[in-house]
């Protein structure tokens, strides 16, 4: 684990790439995000959490969550880029996100940090 102004300055150094760099990092996680959601597959959908973030979805958590998407809304559907924000500390993307049951947008968002030479999910969410 990094710590300490290292970590911070790794964060910068990813907050400096471009949007298309960012998006290439970021949509193929997000990618097996969906993917692991849709199976329900706890192992694969934490695979690039952070410390942090594993100890907040449990396996039961996802289960629950995952299982009420499915039945209000149906699976993730097409997904579009809105906006690349830069932070000191992290990256935070945010798609507009389609359904397969439910009509409309939502939104779709995930904050990618590094840590060492991987990129990692410190927090993601559809609503």
């Amino acid at each position: 684990m990094i710590t300490g102004e290292s970590w911070r300055e790794d964060c910068m150094e990813l907050a400096k790439k471009s949007d298309a760099e960012i998006l290439a990092i970021a949509n193929p996680i997000m990618d097996n995000l969906m993917d692991a959601s849709t199976a329900i597959d706890h192992d694969l959908h934490v695979r690039d959490f952070t410390e942090r973030l594993k100890g907040i979805v449990s396996k039961a958590y996802l289960e629950k969550v995952c299982r009420q998407y499915q039945r209000e809304k149906g699976y993730f559907g097409a997904r579009e880029v809105v906006m690349v924000f830069r932070r000191p500390d992290s990256v935070a993307i945010v798609w507009r996100q389609r359904f397969t049951k439910a009509a409309g947008e939502y939104v779709a968002e995930l904050v990618l940090v590094e840590e060492g030479s991987r990129y990692l999910v410190d927090h993601v969410m559809v609503f």
